[in-house]
């Protein structure tokens, strides 16, 4: 890479970058497609890793680009401004194989379209609805391409097709994409072990198709600089050469940049697109970076942002929302695979909701702000709603990484379970949300977490042991002999027979405790205690001097309950009664 001349920069013709993710189950035929279309392949194409060269499937991101006439229906109307003179698709060939879905996330977030490769001979798969619930979460448009037509019986070819097309339409049906176009192409006749003299058959009707399906996405070059870096590398003599996707902001040589996971800035030396010099570039644009030297093995895949724009994060708060083919249980305190932007890494969620929600109440935007000024309940797992029915309409959870991640605020949040089975037929994508909150402090659980006001419902019960006068009460197995009364003593509690108490103290050293009556005990209910076997004392039932005979309640059990809340991060642990 070298430095771009001014006149080569000035002269050079304005184009419109359209970014392509190209998704599917593994050997649907994702990267031959990518190849047949492209007429440049950037330092990343076609999965730079010499273990898919070995292995013949993808195992990284690829990028490669093809540049077309503008389109009519793409032209801006009396704006020379903003005229482009032609559109540059950039295809994302992610990998199809199963374990490598954090990868494909990384790489659905900067693509403008989708084309989601089908084998036409084995349909969809469960990494091919994968992608599609990635795309779904990610990407506002789809092409659907049925490969391998080439494999079916002539005479039954276009049967083939358009039963599978009816299969595909009925499943999108509910998705974003319903009535998306599909069409039919065989980009490798023979196979992958076939020579190249066969032309595949299709293709250019899939330009063409895909020339209608673009549109112009919203391109801002305000705002700080964001880019996924997806590979790295050095040029003897002039520096590391980092290649990405701007996803926010905009970048021009001289520009200095922060590698936040390398905790260093760097100078920006020169830039290409698509081996073409330039000066600037901005969001949307695929592009590699020189900047002055450092080791690239330290940066693989990351971020790189404007000095200061970025933060570190030790946990965060997202919205929540389960993806419904998923079908384990969400359980609080349970451990997801958690890609957070662009960084995937373990997390210990904790999820909570409203305690009263609006019945038929309609969720908020994942993006709506969240307070910290509102109580929250916790929960044992995402709620369901009755009966299976629709979920509470807004919940949230709390994340805490095992190590801290780099992301930009509200970013794509997805919960997956990665280490399900990968031959397993079942979707391993869990939830999805936005990041609304992000903890920087090591110890945010002191200085962070106390802010957080989620309750926990507590419900202990106990019985009535005897009566010692009318507003008085014993009872027993409410709390441990261990247990400090003290934090108890004011608490309100309800008999079972209706009235009300409050804890006064323990009473003796095994957990028994006193509880006053102020409004005194109805007449059935010490009729109900009275009529238990009476305590003797000694001699013949005498009670000893100074004692009172006091009755029991064992046989006619009277249940004591105490409710109260304790929130979850209150360092005090106070219980709290409304």
């Amino acid at each position: 890479m070298t430095a771009p001349s001014d006149s080569l920069s000035d002269s050079r013709v304005k184009t419109l970058n359209f970014n392509v993710g190209v998704l599917g189950h593994v050997d649907s035929g994702k990267t031959s497609l990518a190849r047949a279309l492209s007429s440049i392949a950037s330092t990343a194409a076609f999965d730079k890793n010499p273990q898919s060269r070995e292995r013949g499937v993808t195992l990284d991101l690829g990028f490669s680009s093809f540049t077309v006439p503008l389109p009519d229906h793409l032209r801006v109307p009396g704006d020379q401004n903003d005229q482009c003179d032609s559109l540059q698709f950039t295809l994302v060939d992610c990998p199809g194989h199963a374990s490598l879905i954090r990868t494909i996330i990384g790489g659905a977030q900067i693509i403008d379209l989708m084309v989601l490769v089908v084998d036409v001979v084995k349909g969809l798969q469960t990494q091919t609805a994968e992608c599609l619930l990635i795309g779904e979460l990610t990407c506002p448009r789809m092409v659907v391409v049925l490969n391998k037509t080439d494999l079916l019986p002539p005479a039954k070819r276009q049967s083939a097709i358009d039963k599978m097309t009816k299969r595909l339409q009925k499943t999108l049906e509910n998705t974003r994409f319903k009535d998306c176009p599909v069409i039919a192409v065989a980009v490798k006749p023979g196979g992958p072990d076939a020579p190249d003299t066969d032309e595949p058959q299709g293709v250019p009707e899939l330009m063409e198709l895909l020339k209608t399906q673009s549109y112009r996405p919203d391109r801002d070059p305000q705002g700080p600089l964001l880019m996924a870096v997806d590979h790295c590398f050095s040029i003897r003599g002039q520096g590391t050469v980092m290649t990405g996707t701007i996803l926010q902001g905009a970048l021009a040589v001289n520009d200095t940049v922060e590698i936040p996971t390398l905790k260093v800035t760097k100078k920006v030396k020169s830039m290409q697109m698509f081996r073409t010099p330039v000066s600037q570039a901005m969001q949307g644009d695929r592009v590699g970076v020189c900047v002055t030297q450092f080791d690239p093995k330290l940066l693989e895949r990351g971020v790189v942002c404007t000095p200061g724009s970025l933060r570190s994060l030790h946990a965060g708060l997202i919205s929540a929302r389960k993806i419904g083919y998923f079908k384990g249980a969400l359980a609080t305190r349970a451990k997801f695979h958690v890609t957070v932007g662009h960084d995937t890494v373990m997390a210990k969620v904790t999820f909570f909701g409203l305690p009263s929600p609006a019945p038929g109440a309609c969720p908020a935007p994942l993006d709506a702000p969240f307070s910290f000024d509102r109580e929250y309940l916790y929960q044992e797992s995402y709620a369901e709603g009755p009966g299976g029915g629709a979920p509470d309409p807004e919940q949230w959870a709390l994340l805490e990484f095992e190590r801290p991640v780099t992301c930009p605020a509200l970013c794509l949040v997805i919960g997956s379970k990665l280490d399900t089975d990968i031959h397993a037929n079942a979707c391993r994508l869990a939830f999805q949300g936005r990041l609304l909150e992000g903890f920087q402090d090591k110890a945010y659980g002191e200085s962070a977490l106390p802010r957080l006001r989620i309750a926990k419902m507590k419900h202990k019960e106990g019985q009535v042991e005897r009566v010692t006068d009318d507003y008085t009460v014993i009872g027993r197995s409410l709390f441990k002999k261990e247990t400090n009364m003290q934090l108890f003593v004011g608490l309100k509690v309800a008999l079972s027979t209706g009235e009300a108490g409050v804890i006064e103290g323990g009473f003796g050293q095994s957990g028994k405790y006193k509880i006053r009556v102020a409004e005194g005990l109805r007449a059935d209910t010490k009729q109900l205690l009275g009529s238990g076997s009476k305590k003797k004392g000694k001699g013949g039932g005498k009670a000893e001097p100074g004692q009172e005979e006091e009755p029991r309640a064992e046989s006619h059990p009277v249940s004591i309950h105490l409710h109260f809340k304790r929130y979850v991060f209150d360092p005090h642990k106070k219980m709290v009664q409304s």
